[in-house]
């Protein structure tokens, strides 16, 4: 409980990510994962009455958790009576504008990225389904197959042959496949780079 920080304008995402792990280690996270059944009456069944008491449980536990973790303005403006699910849904509503912001952001960031030669094209394209990765967690999930097109056409104009060979392809490439047949093309483009500055210096040398 202590590793959960404080809920703000800023952290919501992280923040939730934390709490549902957190209930989830702690097995008391059943009124998330199921909905609040009927109050027991005399003709209930024993098993009727034992999942009431269990989500009932679940959700108090839960709650006094979570109102643990937020500021006092979120805190007095939720019933006694709301249930966590509901209570994470009205907190989720205040942080939704915030949530369109981030959205915008990392879908801009991906759109505009370009590979200019510098760095490892590896880890460039791993920072890119990084920022699909982070996309999906905001509810925009992006295709295997758009996240690869992205990748080909943020390539410099030296690889624009493999997004011939991906154009004129039936089977659709996994993002490994970029990564395999640009690696090799890469190093070939450093060692070219290499050549041409030691041609340089020694034509320097002889003058």
């Amino acid at each position: 409980m202590n590793s959960i920080y404080v809920l703000n304008d800023k952290n919501f995402k992280c923040w939730k990510e934390k709490i549902m792990l957190v209930l989830g280690c702690m097995d008391i996270d059943y009124a998330l994962r199921k909905e609040q059944p009927a109050f027991p009456v005399e003709k209930s069944s024993a098993n009727e009455k034992a999942n009431f008491v269990k989500w009932e449980c679940s959700n108090r536990l839960s709650l006094m958790m979570l109102k643990r973790n937020v500021l006092e303005a979120f805190r007095s403006s939720m019933s006694d009576e709301i249930s966590i699910k509901d209570f994470l849904k009205e907190i989720q509503k205040c942080f939704a504008e915030n949530e369109k912001a981030e959205t915008s952001k990392l879908l801009a960031d991906l759109i505009q990225m370009k590979y200019k030669g510098k760095g490892n094209i590896r880890e460039y394209i791993m920072e890119m389904a990084n920022i699909a990765s982070k996309l999906k967690t905001v509810m925009l999930d992006l295709s295997d197959d758009l996240l690869v097109y992205l990748v080909l056409i943020s390539l410099s104009a030296h690889y624009g042959q493999f997004i011939v060979r991906y154009n004129t392809q039936k089977d659709k490439w996994t993002l490994d496949e970029p990564i395999s047949h640009c690696m090799p093309k890469e190093n070939r483009l450093k060692c070219e780079k290499i050549e041409s500055a030691h041609v340089a210096t020694t034509s320097k040398s002889n003058n």
